[in-house]
């Protein structure tokens, strides 16, 4: 229990006008000792020179706790300075009168809080007697009421976006803030002042702030691109720096930033940089069967069994063609080149520093054709996050794969260890990606969604062998790279790119309007 106080009143007692009139109507009864104005102005006085021996005198029958009454309620107010402003008394009947006064009460946290009161009087024993009760010291004490000032204590910290604004609401991220909290320490203070259990005035406590990377324009685009949208998630990079401007979580049980999942042909980002370093270009004449047969190894099929005959590798890379992609890689690929060059994007297995934790990609190297079929197309070993496949899609757009983190870089070390270094990709191989991705838009697989124009991307149905296929869509737009992940959700065209167009859309309304 904090220490009582005792806190002095200083009472400044305003002048008092006479009248002619009061002086006939209030003059002492025959027999009756002083007058109601007498009594009245040596109670104020004795208030105003803290004598409350003196105050008490002037009561009819005071209670037994009447001089601690006014030192609990100043201490339970933490009171500084009490002004005073009465008025004459006027007659109530043929012994009794009231003198109303003003009160502007002086508090320690809440400044100046004025109110009125009424001072009773009567004859008692042939004498006037202030007739006292608790609201005589303020209205909301009657009836057993009670006044008191409370301290509201808060740990922890506020965090607050990029631009130093409080966190949008309903963002689905509340998971990932309450993580990176719990890695702060602080303490904040504020007031509150109570009559009878119900709140006077509040001074919110003013915790100590914190600055993430999350954006609040894209975090609130995220958020309300997944209404309605049940077992999803947003995860958005700035594609130059990689912070993370968003996460939007409405998975169930499940974690954006470390749950694997397979990403299906989303990894063909992957697989065709493996691809163009082993020498093919996007203009490179393919075929794209409707099925392809591995020599003395399993068979693959195009989505829908569709044979688009003869296109380029770009064109292929658009139109997912999985057969594309599997007779390529196990003919040109050794098994370890995926896999190094999936490390270099991320898929190192190990976990990835954010300052709220989390993981890239994983894959285990291919020990046969078909093990590396399975992995050319996203599956088998090949797991990612949702934060994992952000970051592959911003490092299309900068250039240089970088690990996402949701703090600076100093704080995130400080959290969650150190931060792997950033990775230059070649210059001609991004050139190349960047088109590819640009005609999945246009004329691929994301053609119908009506993604708003400099979109790139790429589309991916993960197969999943607990439940319904994976709906994925990895792009960028802007600076802004984004993962959008639906658990089971089924076609990433059908189903994940009407939500990333959703997102899109309202990031950029949200901008026209600040």
């Amino acid at each position: 229990m904090r220490r009582r106080r005792l806190i002095a009143l200083g009472i400044a007692i305003l002048a008092v006008v006479c009248a002619s009139a009061f002086a006939i109507a209030m003059a002492g009864s025959a027999g009756v000792l002083g007058s109601a104005e007498k009594t009245a102005t040596a109670y104020f006085r004795a208030w105003a020179e803290r004598d409350l021996t003196a105050m008490k005198r002037l009561v009819d029958h005071p209670p037994q706790d009447f001089t601690l009454r006014h030192l609990t309620l100043a201490e339970s107010l933490h009171l500084e300075e009490i002004t005073l402003d009465p008025s004459l008394p006027r007659s109530t009947g043929p012994e009794t009168a009231e003198a109303p006064f003003a009160v502007t009460m002086r508090l320690k946290e809440f400044g100046d809080w004025p109110y009125e009161s009424i001072l009773r009087l009567a004859v008692r024993d042939r004498q006037w007697k202030v007739v006292w009760a608790p609201e005589t010291l303020h209205p909301l004490l009657k009836d057993g009421g009670t006044l008191e000032v409370s301290p509201i204590e808060v740990e922890g910290v506020e965090l607050v976006t990029a631009e130093g604004k409080t966190m949008p609401r309903r963002g689905y991220n509340d998971t990932y803030l309450d993580g990176l909290r719990s890695n702060f320490e602080g303490h904040s203070q504020g007031w509150v002042l109570m009559a009878n259990g119900e709140k006077i005035k509040e001074i919110p406590p003013k915790q100590p702030k914190v600055t993430t990377t999350i954006s609040r324009q894209v975090q609130a685009a995220a958020a309300r691109a997944l209404d309605g949208v049940n077992d999803a998630a947003i995860v958005a990079v700035r594609s130059s720096t990689g912070a993370v401007l968003a996460v939007a979580d409405r998975l169930e049980e499940a974690n954006a930033f470390r749950d694997y999942f397979p990403p299906g042909s989303t990894f063909k980002v992957i697989s065709a940089v493996a691809l163009l370093k082993a020498g093919l270009t996007a203009d490179t004449a393919v075929d794209c069967p409707a099925t392809y047969q591995i020599p003395f190894h399993s068979q693959v099929r195009n989505a829908g069994d569709v044979d688009r005959g003869a296109l380029t590798f770009g064109q292929a890379f658009a139109h997912s063609c999985n057969t594309t992609f599997v007779q390529l890689g196990t003919t040109r690929l050794h098994e370890t080149e995926l896999l190094t060059t999936a490390q270099e994007w991320g898929f190192t297995g190990n976990s990835l520093p954010t300052g709220n934790g989390g993981a890239c990609g994983r894959m285990n190297e291919p020990a046969n054709p078909d093990q590396l079929m399975l992995a050319l197309i996203g599956q088998g070993s090949v797991e990612a996050t949702p934060l994992c496949m952000a970051a592959v899609a911003a490092a299309v757009e900068s250039g240089t794969w970088r690990p996402p983190r949701l703090l600076p870089v100093k704080e995130v070390e400080r959290i969650d260890g150190r931060v792997p270094e950033p990775v230059e990709l070649d210059p001609g191989i991004v050139a190349q990606l960047q088109e590819m991705m640009l005609t999945v838009v246009v004329g691929g697989t994301a053609s119908e969604g009506g993604l708003p124009e400099g979109t790139a991307g790429k589309t991916g149905t993960a197969e999943n062998y607990d439940g319904g296929d994976h709906a994925w869509f990895i792009g960028y737009r802007n600076d802004v790279a984004f993962c959008v992940f639906v658990r089971n959700g089924g076609s990433g065209a059908k189903v994940a790119v009407p939500i990333a167009d959703r997102f899109l859309r309202g990031l950029e309304s949200t901008i026209a309007r600040s």
